[in-house]
């Protein structure tokens, strides 16, 4: 016997992929069933083989429904998740709404599984920011052997994450400039074709964004509060895939041949780190794919147990879609053990 699921947001560039994954990997599911606005009622979305017809979110009734992946953004979570719960549904939600409250674990699969235990104090469980997710599946191994003191990230962050509206302005402002039409942005700050953005979401008090501030808390939250983070989260006009350029000083002694040794072996992680012209991963490359690719794995000499990595991962998947499923996974064969 399998489970009832439902994906909320079914119509959504994540909505999308985590119904792909879910047919992917075969999650016991008996029913599965795409949830929408009531604007995209009857609209068929693909599942494996088969067509689903989206359903309304406002009408529909959480009772009976084992798990529901939300994906859907914050304000939807924030009025549909807690009913979905209330009704005994699990919610799994890829916004941040929940990210930051005590009662609900925050959980990156390879990093802090284990916590999925604390499902039950309010039924839902957080998936965090794409950016996070990436960067702690390369850093929670180093942890593991040698401590981490700081991380100096910048990323790389492609407009999918954006979603479907700005993946459409990358792609119509690039066509513009190719025959000299007006370019005018929409979905970002400026100009997103052939330039860099370093601005995501609004700005915090302190100067930061509050993407860089997710990327500090949900670290604290989820692998150690006594690591020191900052980050710089820039836009680039990539359509899938994020990367990151990593810094990271440990407490204890790590070299780049243990570091590729230790991450060679950690789950969800894949090491291609050839000194040589494309010995390493772009973003391109990691379309389609489940894995946290790290490169150019190398000493950093300024700092005593310093080292530098690069960290690439298709965000539509391991940072959102993929990471949902696996939690969704562990709750499944763990926790509710319903499936045969």
């Amino acid at each position: 016997m399998g489970y009832k699921v439902a994906v909320v947001g079914a119509t959504g560039v994540v909505g999308h992929e985590i119904l792909n994954i879910l047919a992917e990997r075969e999650f016991p599911a008996d029913e599965v069933v795409a949830i929408a606005s009531s604007r995209s009622i009857g609209k068929d979305v693909s599942f494996g083989d088969r067509t689903l017809q989206a359903k309304s979110l406002e009408y529909y009734d959480f009772t009976g429904t084992d798990i529901a992946l939300f994906a859907a953004g914050s304000s939807v979570s924030k009025e549909y998740a807690p009913k979905a719960a209330d009704a005994g549904c699990v919610v799994i939600d890829n916004s941040s709404y929940f990210r930051m409250d005590p009662k609900v674990p925050l959980i990156v699969p390879e990093v802090n599984g284990d916590a999925v235990a604390g499902y039950s104090k309010r039924n839902i469980i957080a998936n965090p920011n794409c950016s996070t997710a990436q960067l702690l599946v390369a850093l929670k191994p180093l942890h593991d052997v040698a401590i981490i003191k700081r991380v100096v990230v910048s990323t790389y962050q492609s407009v999918s994450g954006a979603g479907n509206e700005a993946m459409d302005e990358l792609f119509s402002q690039t066509r513009a400039i190719f025959v000299n039409d007006e370019v005018q942005p929409n979905q970002f700050t400026k100009q997103i074709a052939f330039n860099v953005i370093p601005h995501i979401d609004e700005f915090m008090k302190d100067g930061s964004t509050k993407e860089e501030t997710k990327m500090v808390q949900e670290t604290h939250k989820i692998l150690d509060p006594d690591i020191a983070l900052t980050a710089t989260c820039v836009r680039v006009p990539v359509f899938v895939g994020h990367s990151e350029a990593v810094n990271i000083e440990f407490e204890n002694a790590m070299t780049p041949g243990k570091a590729r040794k230790i991450l060679r072996a950690a789950p969800g992680c894949m090491v291609v780190d050839k000194q040589e012209d494309g010995g390493y991963v772009s973003p391109i490359e990691c379309v389609g794919e489940y894995a946290t690719y790290i490169s150019r794995i190398r000493k950093d000499p300024t700092v005593d147990n310093g080292l530098s990595i690069w960290v690439v991962s298709d965000n539509l998947r391991k940072g959102a879609a993929l990471n949902a499923v696996q939690i969704a996974e562990i709750l499944g064969t763990r926790f509710l053990k319903k499936a045969a």
